[in-house]
């Protein structure tokens, strides 16, 4: 089976953990739902290949892929989570095999008219909010090394907080530190505000596109990418020039900006 019917698969798999957990009126993470579509079809040698900002090559595929979903009109991505439409619920009735919906993705099938919701399962799948089953993953030399896969982080009491926060990412040197995705260098550390128990970093950027991590207590053993997850895809977004405010909240591990 070839990278691209592994990516369908998954694709299949995304939709059906979002029709899941809309029984159960879940509206999980991205990062939850792609990281439990991998582990429902694990990344091939080649897939599981870490690309330059250490993310793997089958994520990063499978990232892109979803936005077939999107332009289906069979989900939504926010920034409070991803959510299967109504016509996403009845795209899983439509075109119930793997096949059915790459080829209908592909050509642009809409879901026909008078095709019915899902009926509700008796017992729901294995939903994207359970913690996700992650494989093992190295971050590249220049941004430390992970000799296993992390456990799970246990739920955070707002208060609980740790000695410190940076903001690890491409962008390191345009800051003043001397080299990018360096989490120790005193330019790119965030500073608590005790009033709101959030950690804060505004800083001057030039116009691009950048890419960057939470890393907490100076290490990359500790780390939280897009949606919170931990060892996730890095944030990506990009800026039109001037300062930008990056807020970490240590209850959830995401970062907003402002």
């Amino acid at each position: 089976m070839n990278a691209r019917d592994n990516t369908n698969r998954r694709l299949k798999e995304v939709l059906d953990i979002m029709a899941a957990g809309s029984w159960a009126d879940e509206k999980p993470g991205g990062g939850a739902v792609l990281a439990e579509a991998a582990a429902r079809v694990p990344f091939t040698p080649e897939e599981a290949e870490l690309l330059s900002g250490g993310i793997p090559r089958g994520h990063k595929t499978l990232t892109a892929a979803t936005a077939q979903l999107v332009k289906a009109g069979w989900m939504l991505k926010g920034r409070g989570g991803w959510t299967i439409t109504e016509d996403g619920l009845r795209a899983t009735v439509a075109f119930p095999t793997v096949a059915e919906l790459a080829a209908a993705l592909a050509a642009g099938t809409p879901v026909p008219e008078g095709t019915p919701l899902p009926a509700k399962p008796a017992e729901a799948k294995t939903s994207a909010k359970k913690t996700p089953r992650k494989p093992a993953a190295k971050k590249p030399a220049a941004r430390a090394k992970a000799t296993e896969a992390p456990a799970a982080a246990a739920a955070v009491v707002r208060g609980e907080q740790p000695a410190s926060v940076a903001i690890a990412g491409d962008f390191g040197t345009l800051l003043g530190a001397p080299a990018d995705w360096e989490p120790a260098h005193e330019q790119v550390q965030m500073r608590l505000d005790e009033s709101a128990q959030a950690w804060i970093l505004t800083a001057e950027l030039p116009s691009g596109f950048y890419k960057y991590k939470a890393v907490v207590n100076g290490s990359w053993h500790e780390n939280y990418g897009a949606f919170g997850v931990r060892d996730g895809a890095d944030h990506e977004f990009a800026h039109d020039g001037g300062p930008v405010t990056f807020r970490y909240d240590h209850a959830t591990h995401d970062v907003l900006r402002a």
